[in-house]
């Protein structure tokens, strides 16, 4: 099904990366977690022609525009701005072009916005007509959206399948998918108007997901009031990064005096405390965050490095309080890339804590490492 644009896709890549590997070649004297993050980049470009190596959704991993690349391309973009390298800017800016700055055929449903991410950052990029022709896409699926806003439920339900309520954001992935795309393109085009429906929406996502006592999301409706096999609440590790990461990049979006900003400053600061007191001896954070122990898992744990490192270096969270939670989690995702810069120990897609093999790597678990190694890069005294 995406045969021709992945393969179109890959060819642009590649020869971005090929013209400009000469001219731009990494420095010599570079941070640690850049030069840690470059084989895993480098690693990733180079298989994104067959993804035999996921152990689930293939197809979904293929499609170009959904959840699964949207994440790793926002990271790449991340990652071309903390390192100054063009040859990866030139990769994110090729795969717009080749998918033509588009979405998938789900015109409220978060997992289908989270591309949006990598098409705004490209449009921040640019200017004049080209930033306004990157961005045309984007307004066209929003604008509707913004006139004729939900009010269905955010109750998820047990039937297999796409649920009712997702066309809001009834699930704590959705969290990182949409509203920071929706903040960022009012950041750029200056038009309040996307922000404001996303802080109504995130608004109600956080009234319904956030348990007020643990300060952590419920990944959806059927996790509250619900124990696990341990008698414990279940908080999933990466639902819960998503989350943390999400209002990162929303913080990040908003201006300084937009009223709305205190009260997602100390959600997030909540959260913070929180999750690095839930941090494993090796570094890394369960799968389920309540019940200590398990193996290694990536995805989750950064997102939460790159949530804390994020709030040190923007002044939100204090650095000698988390720079240790950082440093120390920074060094465990450095444990989990392979020889040839494969990231191991990424749990496969899911909805809830699971199993996870040294082997497993996933596209957003990339993504999640190279904004981790884009904050935690900025500054040695963690």
């Amino acid at each position: 099904m995406f045969g021709l644009k992945q393969a179109l896709l890959v060819a642009q890549a590649a020869l971005a990366l090929a013209v400009a590997a000469c001219a731009h070649a990494a420095p010599a004297v570079e941070a640690e977690a850049l030069q840690q993050a470059r084989r895993v980049a480098d690693w990733q470009l180079n298989h994104m022609d067959r993804f035999d190596y996921v152990s689930t959704f293939q197809d979904h991993t293929e499609d170009p525009t959904d959840w699964i690349q949207a994440t790793f391309w926002a990271g790449l973009g991340d990652f071309a701005d903390a390192t100054g390298d063009a040859r990866y800017a030139d990769a994110v800016i090729a795969h717009g072009q080749a998918n033509g700055w588009s979405y998938g055929d789900r015109p409220r449903h978060a997992d289908d916005d989270a591309i949006g991410h990598v098409w705004v950052w490209a449009a921040a990029h640019a200017e004049g007509e080209e930033r306004a022709r990157r961005l045309a896409p984007t307004r066209a699926r929003f604008d509707p959206v913004a006139a004729a806003p939900s009010d269905v439920p955010l109750i998820f339900g047990e039937e297999r399948g796409e649920r009712a309520c997702q066309v809001r954001w009834c699930w704590s992935d959705a969290i990182f998918m949409a509203p920071p795309v929706w903040a960022a393109v009012s950041q750029v085009t200056g038009d309040p108007t996307y922000w404001r429906h996303a802080d109504r929406e995130l608004q109600a996502a956080v009234a319904q997901l956030y348990d007020a006592d643990d300060h952590l999301f419920y990944r959806d409706s059927r996790f509250i009031g619900r124990p696990g096999e341990s008698g414990k609440k279940v908080f999933w590790s990466r639902g819960n990064g998503w989350s943390y990461a999400g209002l990162a990049k929303i913080l990040d979006a908003l201006p300084a005096d937009d009223p709305s900003r205190p009260r997602y400053v100390e959600l997030f600061r909540q959260m913070s405390a929180r999750i690095a007191g839930l941090q494993g001896a090796e570094g890394y954070w369960p799968v389920s965050l309540l019940d200590a122990g398990g193996p290694p898992e990536t995805s989750g744990t950064a997102f939460f490095v790159y949530g804390l490192a994020w709030g040190v270096n923007h002044g939100v969270l204090d650095r000698a309080t988390y720079g240790p939670t950082v440093r120390k989690g920074w060094d465990a995702l450095e444990r989990a890339i392979q020889p040839d810069g494969r990231l191991g120990w990424v749990q496969q897609v899911g909805y809830a804590p699971d199993r996870v093999v040294a082997t497993d790597t996933q596209l957003y678990g990339v993504g999640a490492l190279l904004m981790a190694a884009s904050e935690v890069s900025q500054r040695e005294d963690w």
